[in-house]
């Protein structure tokens, strides 16, 4: 028998089944189930300084225990100045030897920081580690650390005291760069000097001769085209005079002290059988001695610094080479451990605070505070009220490292810029000395760092050091002009010229925290109409083929000023070639 319903019991029916099915759902989906206990996730710490190089989804590390490790590793004395730039590296070995839970520590290093601020007992004590290397390959290892500037001089030297142990215990930088001197090291001088560098013309500088410091002078000396005298005995009033320090806290304790001293003039070269007597008008010195010229004396501001000339001062190390080869893992590995502590330390408050505790053991100097403050860096005023610069460092990455040895993706290589110009310029200062140096190929053996980056890129996570630069250039730092040839009448440049134009990318590389101005210039010769385009032309010219070696279009500004601004008279042949020119300008 079938049942015959009515459409609205057919619509009551559907409305029932569809309603019993969408609450069966729900019960189902409600019902009680076995699941997992909650589990607590711990304290998750986001990067919390200001220039964090690690994302937000980056993991802080547990920092380092007090107590000693035993891990039987590898055993390293390690030479290092006080210096806040080797922060990354107090942090990774976690106390004046390696702590339990450090990552030399997890790398299976034994690690003893030694601090030494004298050069030629660094190398003395390297020395000796080569002879005793040679008779007994157990004999734990030494490394040094060194401002990079100052390799050239110091790999030259120690490469010859090395020569009787034959070719396998020559000196060799391993590329664990770790950090670098980012406004600390410092040339201070008068605020007359910042205004007009001539200025400084017959004025005297104290500092470590043939250091890094002093490189600073050498370089804003040279990129305003004002002379050095090189003989510390003499005194030359057409150019920058040196004294001599015993290292860098006496530089600054001899202008705090008003230190002076008898010289010999000398004119064109040659002795005037004249004496004067000359004191310190400025300084070239590091942290603490800049902070010693504020608070004990004070009329010194900033005329250059490692701020500005950012890819002078990274920290390098030297190792013997059969050394190096022998313990190639151990090498790598310290490379890994200091790519993540310097991550650590640019992105975590607690890290630096870590590193300077370790600095101020290290370092048996001032207290934890005092390191990172002035790791930091700060701007205060001298005792008579001046505004200064005080400290600055920052710490490499794996990404900064591969910057620093051209294999980053831009390829510039800064480090071998750095070597070759104060290379060079070390020869042009003191040829009787130093008639030569250590070439670059020589001296550095990137092949740790290129197996380190090729099997481990996710290390690779960290950012970069970055320089913003200001849209327009407002504060000159130095301006020099060159005379680049171009072909006549046209914007394309001589050959001839390149070999300059590769000395100006250089030294662009070395300055890598200015701003750079290519500006364009004529005599007089022709109309407005002609030479202001003309200028504008080559000063673009110059531009891009800066750009082409590497420099990023934002840091350059090219300009053409036609004959506006002329140098000398244009009415003579000589003042119209000196007013045909390109000026170069460092600036901020």
């Amino acid at each position: 028998m079938s049942l015959k319903l009515k459409p609205a019991g057919k619509l009551l029916i559907i409305i029932t089944v569809v309603a019993t099915g969408v609450l069966g759902v729900r019960w189902y989906q409600g019902r009680p189930k076995a699941v997992g206990n909650a589990v607590e996730v711990g304290k998750v710490t986001l990067p919390d300084a200001p220039e964090a190089s690690l994302g937000s989804n980056a993991q802080q590390l547990p920092l380092p225990d007090d107590n000693p490790a035993s891990n039987g590793g590898t055993q390293i004395t390690w030479l290092r100045m006080a210096w806040n730039s080797q922060f990354s590296a107090m942090y990774a070995n976690g106390g004046v030897h390696t702590t339990k839970h450090s990552l030399f520590d997890q790398a299976k290093l034994n690690v003893t920081y030694v601090r030494q601020d004298d050069c030629n007992k660094q190398m003395a004590d390297l020395v000796k580690f080569a002879q005793a290397y040679k008779s007994d390959p157990n004999t734990p290892g030494v490394l040094i650390t060194f401002m990079g500037d100052g390799m050239p001089a110091f790999m030259t030297s120690l490469s010859k005291e090395l020569e009787p142990l034959g070719a396998e215990y020559q000196p060799v930088i391993i590329p664990v760069s770790h950090g670098k001197s980012f406004g600390e090291d410092q040339v201070m001088g008068p605020q007359g000097w910042k205004q007009d560098p001539k200025n400084a013309i017959g004025k005297c500088v104290a500092g470590v001769l043939r250091d890094g410091d002093v490189n600073i002078l050498l370089k804003w000396a040279g990129d305003n085209g004002i002379k050095v005298n090189p003989d510390e005995t003499t005194y030359d009033a057409t150019a920058i005079n040196l004294i001599a320090a015993n290292d860098f806290l006496d530089a600054p304790n001899k202008y705090i002290a008003g230190y002076t001293e008898n010289r010999k003039i000398v004119v064109n070269g040659k002795t005037t059988g004249r004496d004067t007597t000359v004191g310190v008008d400025g300084v070239a010195t590091w942290t603490p001695g800049d902070v010693n010229v504020a608070q004990k004396k004070g009329g010194l501001v900033t005329i250059a610094s490692t701020r500005q000339y950012a890819s002078q001062m990274s920290n390098q190390t030297i190792a013997i080479r059969k050394w190096a080869n022998d313990h190639r893992t151990d090498v790598e590995n310290m490379i890994i451990a200091l790519a993540q502590a310097g991550d650590q330390v640019r992105s975590y408050t607690q890290a630096r605070e870590f590193a300077a505790k370790v600095s101020a053991a290290v370092y048996n100097e001032q207290t934890p505070d005092y390191w990172l403050k002035y790791f930091n860096g700060v701007e205060e005023k001298d005792m008579q009220g001046l505004k200064v610069n005080l400290g600055g460092s920052a710490v490499f990455n794996l990404q900064d490292m591969a910057n620093t040895y051209g294999l980053g993706t831009d390829k510039i290589d800064r480090y071998k810029a750095v070597y070759n110009t104060f290379g060079s310029l070390m020869v042009k200062m003191y040829p009787q000395l130093m008639p030569a140096y250590l070439p670059y190929e020589k001296a550095v053996d990137k092949s740790f760092l290129f197996s380190v980056i090729s099997n481990h890129p996710e290390l690779l996570e960290g950012k970069a050091i970055e320089t913003k630069y200001a849209s327009e250039i407002t504060d000159k730092v130095s301006s020099k002009s060159y005379h680049i040839e171009f072909q006549t009448g046209s914007a394309v440049i001589s050959p001839a010229s390149y070999k300059l134009l590769d000395e100006i990318f250089q030294s662009a590389v070395v300055a890598e925290g200015l701003k750079v101005g290519v500006y364009g210039h004529t005599d007089n010769v022709g109309t407005d109409a002609t030479n202001l385009p003309l200028s504008e032309k080559r000063a673009g010219a110059v531009r891009d083929y800066l750009v082409q070696k590497g420099i990023t279009t934002d840091r350059v500004e090219a300009k053409g000023y036609g004959a506006s601004k002329p140098v000398a008279s244009n009415a003579t042949a000589e003042g119209k070639a000196q007013n045909r020119r390109v000026e170069i300008v460092l600036g901020e």
